[in-house]
């Protein structure tokens, strides 16, 4: 860490630490601390008021990003230079969404097409009727496509979309039972076409395809993969074989032919919003600077907790059933990406990295976790993500309801309740952020998510580590398969249970 950094971190610990109460004494606070970002399919307003950043944090975070070159770093994938240092790739996800290098840009370009020509091909007809989509993946090839489908197709799909992710035979089955062979189409979804769950689900899934009556398993597969020529060697014709770039990591690649489940359920209109939503984020994103750019702000309030207050949590509660899967992909995106103990040219970071992500959907988890919010003993920042316009067309109490639950949680947990039993007293000054959409459609979720993207890069940036490998999913992975491939020795403790397990 250069020098410049360390004295930015060391001015960040000494400043003062006032309460929220304290905070908004200030008239202005609101002003400084709550931002509407206006996008193709509606407005989101982020509020970070009721996080303890106050003038002189911001400004403390803001030298530590002059520190860290996070404009530079900015520059740099935008214009796609190797920045993912340890797998010598650039990172280009952005260009997905029309954003980045041009000719990363048309290459992506023409990738769509070459997907938006399947996706309209199969809703012609041209592969005969098509009720059901099993699509096979795991990780960044199944969190934001289940996310998507299951936010955006409430109303009804062009196509029925069973995600299978994990290798537990009852997670395929259940998709099975719901679709007819005769009328189902399967996805393999696989960045390298080598993953060992997904390439399991799959043959088992042809397996069923021709007890099922399919005279041709191999013509109802589409593959999705950085790796063509795996797939065609599996089985797959190439027309069906949609490519994305090596540049695109798995947990960015929702918006390549990763997200044609997505393109087939909603149809390609709405797969386009979605990226439209995106790149409005993006463009934010690489044009403005400072507090200004709100990604950005969020990792300052993030580091706050982090860095200065010791958290080792980060909660994310969806008011929205149609969000429900939020936290989840949250999950996978910011601990896979944060998720280190080096920095980006191998040295011990000697501070914590990403905190626990985790959460819920409102208003279930209010009965259930929120205990510990008000009164545990654990400090831990929350966000409330909600939609002014419901998803349903019931009574509109419904919604009202929902949506005070939310905003009551946010003034609660700052606020508190003094009382002399113990048992019923709140401390308060607990913080939260709220994000508040003014619908939920394609463009808007596709924001969403593009907002989450850049703040975990701009955490990572901060924190001067790669964002963008994952080294740590592999060694389990790897022991699990010389534990099938037999001749190795454990541990006693694992070898007794692989035993009575009947594994070896």
């Amino acid at each position: 860490m250069t020098e410049a950094a360390t004295a930015a971190w060391a001015t960040l610990a000494a400043l003062d630490k006032p309460s929220l109460q304290a905070l908004f004494a200030d008239p202005m606070r609101l002003e400084l601390l709550s931002a509407r970002l206006d996008l193709p399919g509606g407005a989101i307003r982020f509020d970070w008021s009721k996080t303890h950043l106050d003038a002189a944090h911001m400004a403390g975070f803001e030298a530590l990003a002059a520190a860290m070159d996070f404009t530079g770093k900015r520059a740099a994938m935008l214009a796609g230079d190797v920045i993912n240092v340890t797998e010598h790739r650039a990172v280009e996800h952005t260009t997905l969404r029309g954003v980045g290098r041009d000719t990363s840009v048309e290459e992506a370009h023409a990738l769509h097409l070459r997907m938006k020509s399947l996706v309209e091909a199969i809703h012609e007809g041209a592969l005969g009727e098509v009720k059901h989509l099993i699509h096979i993946g795991i990780g960044g090839s199944a969190l934001g496509p289940a996310l998507a489908i299951d936010a955006l197709t409430r109303d009804g799909a062009k196509v029925d979309v069973h995600v299978v992710a994990n290798i537990d035979g009852c997670a395929l089955e259940a998709a099975m039972r719901a679709c007819d062979p005769a009328t189902t189409l399967i996805a393999v979804a696989s960045k390298t076409f080598t993953t060992t769950e997904t390439m399991t689900n799959a043959a088992s899934a042809l397996d069923w395809l021709k007890a099922g009556g399919v005279a041709d398993p191999y013509g109802r597969v589409v593959a999705l993969t950085a790796y063509p020529e795996k797939a065609v060697e599996w089985g797959v014709d190439e027309t069906r074989v949609l490519p994305f770039p090596e540049s695109v990591g798995g947990r960015y690649s929702l918006w390549s032919s990763i997200g044609f489940p997505i393109a087939l359920a909603l149809g390609w209109q709405d797969f386009a919003e979605f990226l439209d939503g995106a790149a409005a984020v993006d463009q934010h994103f690489f044009e403005s600077d400072g507090l200004a750019n709100l990604p950005l702000r969020a990792a300052f309030a993030d580091l706050y907790y982090t860095q200065l207050r010791g958290t080792q949590t980060r909660a994310c509660f969806a008011y929205d059933e149609r969000l429900r899967l939020l936290p989840d992909y949250l999950q996978q995106l910011e601990m896979e990406s944060n998720g280190k103990s080096v920095t980006a040219d191998g040295q011990p970071l000697g501070r914590p990295s990403a905190p626990i992500t985790w959460g819920g959907v409102g208003t279930d988890a209010q009965h259930a976790v929120f205990q510990l919010l008000h009164q545990g003993t654990n400090l831990v920042p929350v966000d409330f993500i909600a939609a002014i316009i419901p998803g349903d067309s019931l009574d509109p109490a419904h919604h009202r309801n929902l949506l005070a639950n939310c905003l009551a949680q946010g003034a609660a947990l700052m606020a508190g309740r003094a009382s002399s039993d113990g048992a019923r007293n709140y401390p308060g000054d607990r913080p939260s952020a709220t994000i508040l959409c003014e619908d939920l459609n394609p463009a808007t979720l596709g924001a969403l998510i593009a907002f989450h993207e850049h703040r975990t890069f701009a955490n990572g940036v901060l924190l001067g580590i790669n964002s963008f490998d994952q080294f740590g999913v592999e060694l389990g992975k790897e022991i699990a398969k010389s534990i099938l491939a037999g001749g190795v020795s454990f541990d006693p403790s694992t070898e007794a249970l692989l035993a009575e397990a009947g594994v070896k």
